[in-house]
This record gives C-alpha cells, sequence and structure tokens, in this order.
C-alpha cells in the first residue's frame, strides 16, 4: 500500500512538472525575444554571439518534452521513468552551467571580436556591408564604429554615408552637421547584447533551480518507489 509521503511527492512532482512545461514555452520565448532583437546585426556579430539564444530555444524545447516525460512517471509510479526524467534533467543543468561560464569567461573577447569585426567591414564596405552599416546605424542612432569621424578612413573625408544622419534630414550627412549621430555604433551594439545577456543569464539562473527541484523530487519519488518494491 502506497505511502502518505510517497503520494504527497508524486503530486508534488505532476503539479511541478505542469509548470516546468509552461516554463519551457518562457524559456522558447525568451530566446525568440533576444534573437529578434540581435538579429538584424548578425552581420556584424560571431556566431557564438548568435548561438546562446538558439541554445535557449533549444533547451526549451527539450525541457518541454521532458517535462511530459516526468508528469508521466509521476502519476506511473514508474521508477525507470523519473531516473531518466532525473538524469535528462542533470544533463541540461551540467550543459546550462557550462554554457554560462564559457559566456562569462569569454566576455571581454566578444566585445572585441565585434569591434573587430566592424572595423574589417567598414575597410571592405562592399554592398553587402553597405546595407549592414545603413541597417544599424538608422536602427540604432549611431555613426561609424567609435564615432562618425571612423568614416575618413574609406574616403568620407568631410562627410558620412546618409543613414549617418537622421531621417528626412533636409542638410548634407557631413562634419558639423546637426542631424549627424554623434554615438559609434560599436558602444550601442554592446549595450544591445550585454541587455540580452542579461535575460539570457536570468531566465538560465531561474531555470536552473527549478531543474535542482525536479532531480530531487523525482529522485525522493523514484528511492520511494523503490523502497515500496521491495517490500
Amino acid at each position: 500500500m502506497e505511502s502518505c509521503g510517497m503520494n504527497v511527492i508524486k503530486y508534488v512532482l505532476f503539479i511541478f512538472n505542469l509548470i516546468f512545461a509552461i516554463s519551457g514555452i518562457g524559456i522558447i520565448a525568451a530566446g525568440a525575444v533576444v534573437l529578434a532583437d540581435v538579429g538584424d546585426f548578425t552581420h556584424f556579430m560571431e556566431g557564438r554571439i548568435i548561438a546562446p539564444p538558439i541554445v535557449l530555444i533549444v533547451a526549451g524545447s527539450i525541457v518541454f518534452i521532458i517535462a511530459f516525460l516526468g508528469c508521466y512517471g509521476a502519476i506511473k509510479e514508474h521508477y525507470n521513468m523519473l531516473i531518466a526524467f532525473a538524469t535528462a534533467l542533470l544533463i541540461i543543468f551540467v550543459i546550462e552551467l557550462a554554457v554560462g561560464i564559457a559566456a562569462a569567461v569569454f566576455k571581454n573577447d566578444f566585445s572585441m571580436a565585434m569591434k573587430d569585426t566592424l572595423k574589417e567591414s567598414m575597410r571592405n564596405y562592399t554592398d553587402a556591408d553597405k546595407m549592414a552599416w545603413d541597417n544599424v546605424q538608422q536602427k540604432l542612432q549611431c555613426c561609424g564604429v567609435e564615432g562618425p569621424n571612423d568614416w575618413n578612413i574609406i574616403g568620407f573625408t568631410g562627410r558620412f554615408p546618409s543613414s549617418c544622419c537622421r531621417p528626412n534630414n533636409q542638410v548634407a550627412c557631413q562634419v558639423g552637421s546637426p542631424s549627424a549621430y554623434p554615438d559609434g555604433c560599436f558602444s550601442k551594439l554592446e549595450m544591445r547584447v550585454q541587455k540580452c545577456a542579461t535575460v539570457l543569464i536570468g531566465v538560465g539562473i531561474g531555470i536552473a533551480f527549478v531543474e535542482i527541484a525536479g532531480i530531487v523530487l523525482a529522485c525522493c519519488l523514484a528511492a520511494a518507489i523503490k523502497r515500496e518494491s521491495d517490500k
């Protein structure tokens, strides 16, 4: 006969997994929002900067699937299913921890790599680069890498690309123009990436605590089921 304690753990774990499934949808949404936020500027960003939100979307999808595995294992009191659930949560937790540590360690490298990419793109200035620069300068209201004067290095002496100035400007986009954006694009992009990183870290920490709780509950229920079966 089932013990009262095992029943409590079983239903707590079931409710937990329903919440966990909803959190999986939340993780997918957070990853999608961050990806959309920086997606317009992928021309200037390495794959490793874009990778975290994609990893988050994948992780959210896996979490959503695993949550149903936990629900089924809890209701059916299936020992092996619960162990598989706890193991899967542990693996995801370790992966998230590794990604978080790597992001923290290489945080400065990300910024330097992005600055180098911006400078290289400005030196090349192909049609694709021009479109990318016009896009970032208009959307972030910035000009050049660290300021408008950066454009002097590729022959825009005394003037800037039209995207360096506010739209519908009647004055030529040049040095001294009151409508020219004074800030460089690197600092604006860096702030955007940092903001997105904060969102990802917050979501990652939150889900990590949920995963630890799930592992503990699943192991407790599995142990209770094992004791019942050994009687």
